[in-house]
């Protein structure tokens, strides 16, 4: 029996986990600081996925009749060649795209940037990413000068006293972090903001803190409040915010405004939880977490803002038994945003607009800095370029027809495409609609490297080998660079790659230019910045700004328009424990799927029996976008005005059928949190 030491494949805790392979497959936890030998019910089932039935194992393309058949690697790979040669001769670099995903290890990440613009000479290139850390990147960019998702290891949380946890349902995304609130469950103080009263809200029950349960949308408000809060009752750590930060004078005129009672009435939230919320983490030992809940809005970037504002205010970051930090959700979600995925940067986190950083890539690459194409524009406006300006798109570790907002909108543009080449170990609901589907090994089956949530720099290791016809997006990308005739050299085997990409990223924010491969399987605790040793905590002394100091910003709020009163409800979406994402992998795993088969929407028996609802019923769930039919949850652990929808589904239960392609005017991230719908029975439960 072989085994191989690695880490799982979805959230981006990144648990680690041992691969034993014989004539099966199956995998054990491993005593690892972020999960302690566990892991959840994906993590403990993941090894299916390996010998799924449905894996697709050689390359296919579209038929005149309009089925997929299978076609040799060669062919596959010269029509995928010819299409993006065809599209770049009449019309030009940027109708070539490329649409990547926070799942993808580091080195494909970073040769996934590197091909579409050295091989394409295109800008158009983003990724999913973009719908998940998007705000918070924004926020934190802006506010410490780096974003890192957690500043500190998860094991930092142990030992805090209150933790505020903001839009993130860990019981159900990440289980094995629970482990981290224990402590702060145990001193009463862990506080969840959620307008459901969800497997998390739960953990604060029976004197383990507080569950505040605003209106969906009104996150800004609450936090401006409580910022508001401390500072009026004398909370606010002046030595601190005089030593180590900038901008203090502008948010406290900003905050205003935000009195308690304007607060409560904004939010829903009493004035008492309000007060009790600012005085424990005023407190000492409080670290602010943020999740999706509160970034994946319009004013995302804001809200996350305001919750650096907070934490800023109250002394709680960079300082040891305290801090900020907002929860990374995909599996490299960090790693796949720091090398050259986004549509506006470089390798190690750089801005593709900065001359220097232009130059130095350049040279890693043997080109010209010119050669080296201007910012391109975030995914939601790609996808909304499929064809018209875009004719032909590449996706790699993505599943748009279901994570996207407006995805019948998203299906139109696909469908116009003159080529759709997707990469992908199943034929996933994008891939259905590919010309060209080119099948990809999965994580067991490959080496590479993650980056954790904490800034961890993690080896994923190869446990056995793929189906026969797979190969790795590094050698499918090598060969389609060949046969365009592209610059620069394009290694394929991983540790090559990785040795390329810490040269790329020298001198940058994300600098890996001390590590390797070796040196990672050595068992050293690698977080970035790593030049010639590791920083799990970068802030300890100064900030990223060229002056060290952090930077307090002013944000203000609009109050979310209420409902019309005459029957429309506020749609919010999210997650199951035993799904992921867009369920491309999870939906095919039986155990899982038996436990969770359909979309169920959560609605509170009072708006419920209004509308002649019952457990079970069938309901249509429907705005101008679209239609989506689930059997109804009646619940009180939802607020009476909001409903809930999990985005893991496809068809006629995919929830972004209904969510708008509205951005944050800062990081691009949609709106999946607020959604005006209209109910309506269509059928009774079951018998």
């Amino acid at each position: 029996m072989s085994s191989a030491d690695t880490h799982c494949p979805y959230c981006a805790l990144q648990c680690a986990m041992t691969v034993l392979h014989d004539s099966e497959t199956a995998v054990t936890g491993r005593d690892f600081p972020t999960n302690r030998g566990g892991l959840c019910a994906k993590g403990w089932t993941s090894a299916e996925l390996l010998a799924s039935p449905h894996r697709l194992r050689m390359p296919l393309m579209r038929r005149p009749d309009g089925t997929l058949a299978e076609v040799t690697w060669d062919e596959a790979l010269d029509a995928v060649a010819a299409a993006f040669r065809e599209t770049r001769a009449n019309h030009g670099p940027d109708a070539n795209a490329i649409f990547g995903g926070g799942g993808l290890t580091n080195e494909k990440a970073y040769q996934l940037g590197k091909f579409a613009r050295v091989a394409l000479g295109t800008s158009r290139i983003d990724y999913n990413g973009r719908f998940c850390m998007s705000s918070a990147a924004a926020a934190s960019h802006r506010a410490f000068g780096m974003d890192r998702g957690l500043p500190f290891p998860v094991t930092d949380l142990d030992d805090a006293r209150t933790i505020l946890l903001l839009g993130s349902n860990v019981a159900a995304t990440m289980p094995p972090f629970l482990a981290h609130l224990a402590g702060a469950r145990a001193n009463g103080g862990l506080i969840v903001v959620d307008p459901r009263r969800s497997a998390t809200a739960r953990l604060t029950e029976d004197g383990a803190g507080l569950h505040l349960q605003p209106a969906p949308g009104t996150d800004l408000p609450l936090l401006l409040g409580l910022t508001h809060i401390a500072i009026a009752e004398g909370l606010a750590d002046r030595a601190y915010i005089d030593e180590r930060t900038t901008g203090f004078d502008a948010v406290r005129l900003s905050v205003a405004a935000w009195w308690p009672e304007r607060t409560s009435a904004t939010t829903g939230v009493p004035v008492a939880l309000l007060r009790q919320t600012a005085r424990r983490l005023a407190e000492g030992g409080a670290y602010i977490l943020s999740g999706r809940g509160v970034e994946q809005h319009v004013d995302g970037t804001a809200t996350a803002t305001a919750a650096i504002n907070l934490a800023l205010v109250l002394g709680l970051v960079g300082r040891e038994g305290s801090g900020y930090g907002t929860l990374t959700g995909q599996g490299n979600g960090q790693g796949g945003r720091e090398h050259g995925q986004k549509a506006d940067q470089l390798p190690g986190y750089r801005s593709i607009r900065d001359p220097d950083a232009r130059r130095h890539v350049a040279g890693v690459w043997g080109i010209a800095p010119d050669e080296i194409p201007d910012a391109g524009i975030p995914a939601t406006a790609l996808l909304g370029e499929l064809g018209g300006p875009v004719k032909t798109l590449l996706v790699a570790g993505s599943n748009v027809i279901v994570s996207a907002p407006d995805v019948e909108a998203v299906r139109a543009g696909l469908e116009a495409l003159d080529t759709l080449i997707v990469c992908d170990f199943f034929l996933s609901e994008t891939a259905a609609l590919a010309h060209i589907v080119l099948p990809v090994l999965q994580w067991a089956e490959e080496e590479g490297t993650m980056t954790s949530l904490e800034g961890r720099v993690l080896r994923r290791r190869r446990a056995l080998p793929g189906p026969d016809g797979a190969r790795s997006e590094l050698w499918i990308l090598a060969e389609l660079a060949r046969r365009l005739g592209a610059a620069s050299t394009w290694p394929t085997e991983p540790a090559e790659v990785f040795y390329e990409l810490a040269r790329a990223s020298e001198g940058g924010i994300a600098d890996y230019s001390g590590l390797s491969h070796a040196l990672l399987d050595t068992g050293v605790e690698a977080y970035w910045p790593f030049r010639s040793a590791s920083t799990p905590r970068p802030f300890t002394e100064r900030f990223a700004h060229a002056d060290g100091r952090a930077r307090l910003i002013p944000v203000d709020a609009t109050p979310p328009t209420p409902t019309d009163g005459g029957g429309e409800l506020t749609l919010v979406t999210g997650r199951y424990l035993q799904q992921y994402q867009s369920g491309t992998q999870t939906r095919r795993v039986a155990e899982l799927n038996a436990a969770r088969p359909e979309a169920r929407l959560e609605i509170h028996p009072a708006t419920a029996a209004g509308l002649g609802i019952r457990e079970g019923d069938l309901v249509a769930v429907s705005n101008a976008r679209g239609t989506v039919r689930a059997r109804a949850s009646v619940t009180a652990d939802i607020r009476h005005d909001t409903v809930f929808l999990p985005f893991h589904y496809a068809g006629d239960e995919c929830a972004n059928r209904l969510t708008e392609a509205i951005v944050d005017p800062t990081s691009a991230m949609p709106e999946f949190k607020r959604t005006r719908v209209r109910l309506s029975r269509e059928g009774e439960a079951h018998a």
